[in-house]
């Protein structure tokens, strides 16, 4: 039964999370929202102990597809940072404030970016790619900075010039964007010959998330006496973590999206979450 504590815990955290909105709130949209995806990742989480290697995926599209076509698509919602700079100037917490302050700000305090594993609906397109082993690191993280700084200019002006229907033009943000997001992250996984491409250098959200799940509370950690230093984690990682070091300083530690690549690799059953 010890296998099974991960998709309780994390199934708990979210029904507390959805009872808490919901009562607080007075909102059970709130109620249902947060009992789904913890309840879908559970069931990910589930599937991934009685070794499934498409329990993922499942995950990803079970989370990625309700928020990109039921809260995006069909309740006009823009779930990107654009919606959430939209929310946060109107000084109004619900919809995109309230899921990054769960899944990209507070959450990372506890799963990291487990959001980047298993509920980004860009990425969960990405890692259908063919590129399972991943490219040499490039020195392109700034460009990051330079998107998250563009929307929060583009959302800034939006308001501080007063542009009519501004609503309007964030719900079309969210399309243009989705699309613009896919075509790069694409491109990028050719270019690079690395699916993860767009994650690492160009994703404006890992600017929330990484300082975050520097202090993250589940993290792979490597047993050295098992440990034979095979580098098998290492070639796997998607991310270019250095799963070897246990340290928080270790290299690209704000980089793992708990994929479990590395556990699954490792010959002696050292990397464990």
């Amino acid at each position: 039964m010890k296998k099974y504590a991960p998709p309780l815990i994390m199934w708990l955290l979210f029904e507390g999370i959805a009872v808490t909105l919901w009562i607080s709130l007075k909102n059970i949209f709130y109620l249902f929202n947060f009992s789904y995806i913890g309840t879908a990742i559970a069931v990910g989480l589930v599937l991934y102990t009685q070794k499934k290697k498409y329990a993922r995926n499942v995950v990803q599209f079970a989370v990625g597809l309700y928020m990109l076509v039921y809260l995006g698509f069909l309740c006009h919602e823009n779930m990107q940072i654009e919606g959430f700079w939209y929310y946060l100037f109107l000084g109004v917490f619900e919809a995109a404030t309230i899921h990054y302050a769960v899944a990209k700000i507070f959450g990372p305090l506890v799963f990291g970016r487990g959001w980047c594993g298993y509920a980004c609906w860009t990425a969960m397109v990405l890692d259908l790619l063919p590129f399972k082993t991943p490219s040499a690191q490039k020195r392109w993280g700034f460009i990051r900075y330079l998107t998250f700084s563009a929307s929060l200019v583009f959302v800034g002006g939006l308001f501080l010039l007063k542009i009519p229907g501004i609503e309007r033009i964030i719900w079309l943000s969210f399309i243009v964007g989705n699309i613009l997001y896919y075509a790069v992250g694409i491109f990028l996984a050719y270019l690079c010959k690395d699916n993860r491409a767009f994650c690492k250098y160009v994703c404006p959200v890992a600017v929330f998330l990484k300082p975050m799940s520097y202090l993250a509370l589940f993290r792979i950690r490597t047993d050295k006496d098992k440990c034979i230093s095979c580098g098998k984690c290492q070639k796997v990682c998607p991310m270019h973590v250095d799963v070897t070091d246990n340290s928080r300083r270790r290299k690209n530690a704000t980089e793992c999206i708990l994929c479990m690549k590395c556990v699954d690799a490792c010959p002696t059953k050292a990397c464990k979450l």
